[in-house]
């Protein structure tokens, strides 16, 4: 730890639980770099990562965004390559991008494919799925409803899932925010983890839950709150 860091801890309590609307502003208070710092949730639960039935992953809009502007790029062809272009897409086409990929070209922040087209990009898996870019249908980037993605996606769509630590990472705005979005924004997908608890998971399912800016102190939220 920095310097910055242990000044701003001298002025907290570190072992202190608070409620959503405190976490965030203390969060907002304590982000002092000298960029818009993300603010970031992450949720112990209580699942077993090594049992494939007990991870816990899905997809959900959140309802201010994360103020990330994603690139999207779309493997497709004929229509649904211009679907892709229309909905805005950053980047579309069929084997040209394919190729691009193949040489470690990756200039995009998440990837759609059409199931149709995935047989050929399922072949790239070693150089995508390393980097956290293999589409999958679980988190909707295979499909055909290439306009409802791109236009998601670029909303703020955000993917959540457990990791093998049985951990949750996910951003949830900026510090810019004004603080009731980001509150909402937690809210909203806490809603969506609590609703995804595995049927085989067991004991007490929400263990813990911080929230912290991307260099500032982490803060411990009550549990026990009413999502």
């Amino acid at each position: 730890m920095g310097k910055r860091i242990d000044n701003i801890k001298k002025e907290l309590d570190v072992n202190k639980v608070y409620s959503l609307e405190e976490a965030v502003e203390l969060v907002k208070k304590n982000a002092t770099a000298k960029f818009d710092e993300t603010v970031e949730v992450h949720v112990k639960l209580g699942i077993d990562p090594k049992h494939s039935d007990q991870q816990v992953r899905n997809i959900i809009s959140l309802p201010h965004g994360t103020g990330k502007t994603k690139k999207v790029a779309v493997i497709a062809k004929g229509e649904k390559a211009k679907e892709a272009q229309n909905a805005g897409a950053d980047l579309y086409g069929g084997s040209d991008i394919i190729d691009e990929i193949a040489k470690g070209n990756m200039n995009f922040d998440v990837l759609v494919v059409t199931p149709d087209l995935m047989k050929d990009v399922a072949k790239l898996g070693k150089i995508l799925g390393p980097r956290g870019l293999m589409p999958n249908p679980k988190s909707g980037t295979v499909t055909f409803d290439v306009k409802t993605a791109v236009k998601e996606l670029k909303a703020g769509r955000i993917e959540f899932k457990s990791d093998a630590h049985g951990i949750i990472h996910s951003p949830i705005g900026k510090v810019s925010f004004p603080s009731q979005n980001i509150v909402e924004n937690l809210k909203a997908i806490m809603d969506a983890i609590i609703r995804h608890k595995p049927s085989a998971s067991k004991g007490v399912y929400l263990q813990s839950i911080f929230i912290t800016s991307t260099m500032g102190p982490s803060f411990s939220i009550d549990k026990n709150i009413k999502f």
